[in-house]
């Protein structure tokens, strides 16, 4: 799912984000203090940086994969919902085939 998402994910999210991203990954136990400093430090861009987060996220599996779907989708509702990543209830808003 991250690899569908990467490009756009990489397009729109915020330098913000990423900081909160990283921060709860770290929390998490998903990161180390180190990963999580390189991505910051050895990235310049914001797009770099989300660049670095998503690839080394999709790098540790599915369950890291996952924790990043379910804290991102806390931190940026707006952009999720636009990337596909939120749920509508009852099929609410699903296209028909």
């Amino acid at each position: 799912l991250l690899r569908r998402i990467r490009s756009e994910f990489v397009k729109g999210v915020s330098r913000t984000v990423i900081k909160g991203l990283l921060d709860d990954l770290y929390h998490h136990e998903v990161f180390s203090s180190e990963e999580k400093d390189s991505v910051m430090e050895e990235q310049s861009g914001r797009a770099d940086r989300a660049r670095g987060l998503i690839d080394m996220v999709i790098a540790k599996g599915e369950r890291a994969s996952q924790m990043m779907i379910d804290i991102f989708k806390k931190r940026d509702k707006l952009l999720c919902s636009t990337l596909g990543l939120m749920s509508s209830p009852a099929g609410v808003g699903e296209l028909l085939p």
